[in-house]
């Protein structure tokens, strides 16, 4: 990817496969062709923000579901994981006509709502409340704290790995997500990076140069959020505990 980067389109599809001197050549053709500043800031806009609402709400109910008992709680769970089973499309367009009524198109709001909370997220944080110590929350309710400075001062702290696996997890997905904002969002100036990867595609000729630049630039962001988390992340898929 990096190597077809740096050459002309005609290198790559040629199949040279060393690097070659293009790259900026590409770059200016890149940057002149589409909106990367804006589509780079609006991915990282809509990922951040769907990651950090996503972990407070899938943690929240995740320690809901282990800690507190009731009756009903397993059947609820066996409903939210049978959700899963749902693919997106069948209920793409019923979203989209609702998000249209209520005025979301071309939002922040109508592109972090469909997945807001997910139930592969509340299962992964209720494993990891099991291995949570429950001798903490005794101690701490006897100390005098109510359930969510237990939640706020005990569990986030102790949970730090699973919360690093949940946010690369979390992260990627809306990083890497093309088929919802490609319908919610209908103007340009709310294109995110994969979208405008695949704009690099459309017209009679592509270039393959600009088009593996622009795929490269997608790419980045992502591998330097793995590399930092990679660690955490092992431990918090593992459902390990410090």
């Amino acid at each position: 990817m990096f190597c077809a980067a740096t050459n002309m389109s005609v290198d790559v599809i040629r199949g040279k496969l060393i690097p070659g001197t293009a790259l900026l050549y590409n770059f200016k053709n890149l940057l002149t062709a589409q909106n990367v500043s804006g589509a780079m800031i609006n991915s990282f806009k809509y990922s951040v923000t769907l990651t950090l609402i996503s972990l407070c709400i899938c943690s929240l109910a995740g320690y809901g579901f282990e800690i507190f008992h009731d009756k009903a709680k397993d059947t609820v769970m066996s409903i939210l994981l049978l959700a899963m089973m749902v693919p997106f499309a069948a209920t793409m367009i019923p979203l989209f006509q609702m998000f249209s009524k209520a005025g979301l198109l071309n939002s922040t709001i109508g592109f972090i709502l469909p997945t807001i909370s997910t139930p592969f997220l509340i299962m992964l944080f209720r494993q990891s409340a099991r291995s949570f110590p429950h001798d903490i929350i005794e101690a701490a309710r006897i100390d005098g704290l109510n359930e969510l400075q237990i939640f706020y001062r005990m569990f986030i702290p102790t949970m730090r790995s699973t919360y690093a696996a949940a946010m690369t997890i979390t992260f990627m997905n809306a990083w890497n997500n093309y088929l919802w904002p490609k319908v919610i969002m209908t103007n340009d100036q709310s294109i995110t990076m994969p979208m405008l990867v695949a704009n690099l595609t459309e017209g009679y000729v592509t270039d393959y140069g600009m088009l593996m630049l622009g795929v490269l630039l997608c790419t980045i962001p992502t591998i330097i959020i793995f590399f930092i988390l990679q660690k955490s992340f092992a431990e918090g898929i593992t459902g390990a505990v410090k």
